[in-house]
């Protein structure tokens, strides 16, 4: 029997790929006529650019950045030589997990470090350029990731404005004859977990802006600077993205990436789930296991384990889910074609014990599963 084991993170305790090693020596303590297939995945949110580097082999580098406060910082991105493909991660650089609660400011935080990592992509030679946008900490809609790329952005006495989204209600002039000349060259695709507007109520500051620090004055406000940011976008390209699905995401990155980037947005676990081969291995894989942090009614929209099990499918594959935590809404998961679903804790724990034994606990849930398909008859 091969399993294809390709878990998500589990957030604040183990990388997708340390989760895919423990689930994989659960198997092996079962029995060793297993064959533990591993592939990390993400679905474009914190962890993607591990996932990625993992499944792909890409090149690990390390750029000097701001972070979303404007702080020098440093951050990672992947490089595959063969494909002249980079690797992007928003939240190495703009990540809502690199600032405390109290740090938080959707008005005023940057994605100038973004644009700082594509710049040293760019100056790698880069031909292909994946961008995965989830863990943001801002609101700006990727103006500074314009900025960073050369692009100004001028209030009505021709001054550049400060980094955030609120600077965005004074803008008057959009230049963007500075843009880098080489992004003309890259072709993008923007990993999305989300399918929000970019402005309203189910936009990026009504919608992902308070987990960011914004009260709802600042929604109101934030909102409006983005709408005006979106009117002048569409005066000097000619077209207007504020309404594309996805748009919304990573406070308005969605936006910038299709209208400045010119980028394909797709799901976040299928862009993750193709770079890393993964139909091939999902061909030749008897049972897959996947899991992450959580399972739940929104798991839906986009995560990982249910991307997986959408796949595994089409292609008769059973799908069995290991997840820290079964939370409301979770059984909907049985529709896209999971199998069955566990949770990990094996008796009351606190969450910090939770954490710290995430790796003993996937081990085991894994051995125990294995255990029981061998039992079966025919196995």
């Amino acid at each position: 029997m091969k399993i294809l084991i390709c878990p998500d993170s589990f957030k604040d305790a183990l990388p997708a790929a340390e989760a895919a090693r423990a689930i994989a020596c659960g198997i092996v303590r079962a029995g060793n006529d297993i064959v533990p297939l591993e592939c990390p995945l993400a679905d474009g949110g914190e962890g993607s650019l591990d996932a990625l580097i993992a499944a792909t082999g890409a090149e690990r580098h390390t750029a000097e950045v701001h972070d979303a406060l404007g702080r020098p910082s440093q951050a990672d991105w992947g490089w595959h030589p063969a494909s002249r493909t980079a690797y992007v991660e928003l939240a190495e650089a703009s990540g809502l997990q690199q600032l405390t609660p109290s740090e938080r400011t959707a008005l005023h935080s940057t994605t100038r470090g973004v644009g700082e990592l594509i710049r040293a992509a760019l100056d790698a030679g880069a031909e292909h350029l994946l961008l995965t946008l989830g863990g943001s900490a801002t609101n700006d809609g990727g103006a500074g990731m314009l900025v960073a790329l050369g692009a100004r952005l001028l209030d009505a006495q021709g001054h550049e404005l400060a980094p955030g989204g609120a600077a965005l209600e004074r803008l008057a002039e959009l230049d963007l004859s500075g843009l880098d000349p080489r992004l003309s060259g890259v072709a993008v695709e923007a990993a999305v977990d989300v399918d929000n507007p970019l402005l309203g109520s189910h936009g990026a500051s009504a919608v992902f802006g308070p987990q960011k620090g914004a009260t709802a004055a600042d929604i109101e406000r934030l909102d409006a600077a983005l709408g005006r940011f979106a009117d002048l976008a569409a005066k000097a390209l000619g077209e207007d993205h504020r309404d594309l699905a996805g748009a919304g995401a990573a406070g308005g990155m969605g936006f910038a990436a299709r209208a400045f980037l010119g980028a394909e947005l797709r799901p976040g676990i299928e862009l993750v789930m193709a770079q890393a081969g993964f139909a091939a291995l999902l061909d030749d894989a008897d049972l897959v296991i996947t899991g992450e942090g959580q399972l739940d009614g929104q798991s839906l929209a986009g995560k990982t384990p249910v991307g997986v099990s959408r796949a595994a499918r089409r292609r008769g594959v059973p799908v069995v889910v290991l997840a820290g935590r079964l939370a409301p809404g979770w059984q909907a998961a049985f529709d896209e074609g999971v199998t069955a679903a566990f949770a990990l804790a094996d008796g009351p724990m606190a969450l910090d014990e939770a954490l710290e034994r995430c790796a003993e606990l996937l081990a085991d849930r894994a051995e125990s599963l294995v255990r029981l398909l061998r039992a079966m008859p025919g196995a």
